[in-house]
């Protein structure tokens, strides 16, 4: 079986060229090519001695994903559906804005964590996604739009993608063996050159691999709260049951020690008559400032539901949204309101992408934040 190049970070990838009996400086050309200039054919790579070539063409491949469907926006999100295999597909999102473009990857097939909220939740799970499935939308989004878009990129700065959040489908904390090597990929400067701070895992409260990326691969980390009260959360979001509030705000705060960025950000999705009281907003603030404890730094970031029909819930009205975020605001906390991109193509949080490969039925709705990117509901879990 050919060993596929997109699998490995650059020390993997070094490893194994030193397998070939290549020195280690030649995996470093190699993940170039590969990464920073998107070949996909061995014979490209001029600089690698011929031999090398050969016995890289006759043993390894860089596998891309099979496109099953793209779709351009309005507001010029563009949303790809791609083919894994077996019946699944996941989706891809990329959002352009004014000062920074920003790629949304998946990283399962599917979810097990099943918020109750979430689309692809009540998909139910498939698979995780292996590191080249996950670098694979990054190597495709990027070449891809780069080929197209060459008359606008910049000769000083060619890259297309300047930040990427792990909040497509799936929950990334679950398929940790495989995301922590795609997250060194896309950090390289020999690969996307993508920032700590610029590159954001978002988790429901996977408590334990939290502790774990913090050791591994400190980056922006979003938290998908949804509600400060366990006894809500537990209905909203199964996890808090196995990882309760006051768990996870100490992961919270242990991740502030390693964190590229001085807060993290809470993902909080507003659901008519759940969490969306005045009551809701205050057990936010206190869990963020307990008595006689440190305030936790963090950004609220309020997300309005888009409803589909299997969760039975209703998004909070926008006079509710405002007043809720008015409550937070006074108390000194740092609040924003998601806005949402890509609607004509259902690429907006929760909503149903309408797409079927074979038994799957593929959801996810993305939405964008102003200040942090964004994130679909499909990984709200």
């Amino acid at each position: 079986m050919l060993v596929n190049l997109l699998d490995f970070d650059l020390d993997h990838l070094s490893n194994y060229c030193e397998s070939l009996g290549e020195k280690r400086f030649r995996a470093t050309q190699l993940f170039r090519w590969i990464h920073q200039r998107g070949a996909q054919n061995f014979e490209q790579m001029t600089d690698l001695a011929k031999p090398f070539r050969q016995l890289l063409q006759s043993r390894c491949t860089i596998t891309p994903l099979q496109v099953i469907s793209r779709q351009n926006a309005s507001d010029g999100t563009i949303k790809w559906l791609f083919d894994v295999g077996g019946g699944n597909a996941i989706e891809t999102v990329f959002i352009p804005e004014q000062d920074r473009a920003t790629l949304c990857v998946s990283s399962q097939a599917g979810c097990a964590v099943g918020c109750v909220f979430c689309s692809t939740g009540h998909q139910g799970f498939s698979r995780n996604l292996s590191t080249a499935e996950i670098v694979a939308q990054v190597h495709f989004v990027e070449h891809t739009l780069r080929q197209e878009r060459s008359h606008e990129v910049r000769a000083q700065s060619p890259r297309i993608i300047t930040n990427i959040v792990m909040m497509g489908m799936g929950e990334p904390l679950q398929n940790y063996s495989a995301l922590v090597p795609a997250l060194k990929v896309m950090l390289s400067e020999h690969g996307y050159g993508i920032s700590r701070r610029r590159l954001t895992v978002s988790t429901s409260g996977v408590v334990p691999m939290i502790e774990r990326l913090g050791q591994d691969a400190p980056v922006a980390l979003a938290v998908s709260l949804h509600a400060a009260c366990d006894a809500i959360r537990d209905r909203l979001v199964p996890l808090n049951k196995k990882y309760p509030l006051s768990v996870l705000r100490q992961a919270c705060e242990d991740y502030l020690q390693v964190a590229p960025r001085d807060f993290i950000t809470l993902e909080y999705c507003m659901l008519q008559g759940l969490n969306d009281s005045h009551e809701n907003a205050q057990q936010i603030i206190d869990w963020l400032r307990p008595v006689g404890q440190k305030p936790l730094a963090a950004k609220v970031n309020l997300i309005p539901f888009n409803p589909f029909k299997e969760s039975g819930l209703l998004c909070s009205a926008p006079s509710v949204v405002k007043s809720f975020s008015q409550v937070l605001l006074q108390a000194g906390v740092v609040t924003t309101v998601r806005k949402t991109r890509g609607d004509d193509i259902d690429a907006a949080c929760g909503q149903l992408a309408g797409e079927v490969l074979d038994r799957t039925s593929v959801v996810s709705r993305m939405q964008k934040q102003k200040t942090i990117a964004l994130k679909p509901v499909a990984s709200l879990s």
